[in-house]
């Protein structure tokens, strides 16, 4: 009798799962039967200052992220999906003060404008600016791997954020 119950729920589930057209654990919204490929072309720097390398890294880190939490395919060209933009904003900012009048708190902000198209679904298309941040000590210098750091979890939130707005519906 109990193996008939298990056996039960494991069909009740594997009918649930299959009635669902598009299923993703990460919770992507894609046709595969009809998106199987995505580029990201290369994020140029056109930030007033510009640090060298960080182009390179958020488009790969783009790139990664689709890889890793879909199941379509990185092309150099004609892909179903397209992403594309530039990085518009890099600076660094105080946001509190000492008695001194120095820096308590710094502000690193990175803003990256996106163009995402789909070739499936016109209407999925837009433009968009994401931007994110990184607070640290004032008397801190940002660099070598500070910077990085800095850098890395700005990256991964706004490429979340892309993911989220152009795949997940949100």
């Amino acid at each position: 009798m109990r193996h008939l119950k298990i056996s039960f729920i494991l069909l009740f589930a594997c009918a649930l799962l299959a009635g669902c057209k598009f299923y993703s654990l990460t919770g992507a919204d894609i046709d595969y039967s009809k998106t199987k490929t995505f580029q990201v072309n290369y994020f140029q720097n056109n930030a007033p200052i510009v640090e060298p390398g960080i182009a390179r890294d958020f488009t790969q880190k783009l790139q990664d992220l689709l890889l890793n939490q879909t199941s379509l395919d990185l092309v150099n060209a004609n892909g179903n999906l397209v992403y594309e933009g530039e990085i518009t904003e890099y600076y660094i900012a105080p946001i509190t003060a000492t008695s001194q009048s120095t820096a308590a708190q710094n502000r690193l902000t990175i803003s990256i404008n996106v163009r995402f198209f789909n070739t499936q679904n016109e209407e999925k298309d837009f433009e968009q600016r994401f931007s994110f941040y990184f607070d640290y000590p004032g008397g801190t210098q940002l660099t070598g791997s500070r910077l990085d750091d800095a850098v890395n979890v700005i990256f991964e939130r706004i490429t979340q954020d892309i993911f989220n707005k152009s795949l997940a519906n949100w």
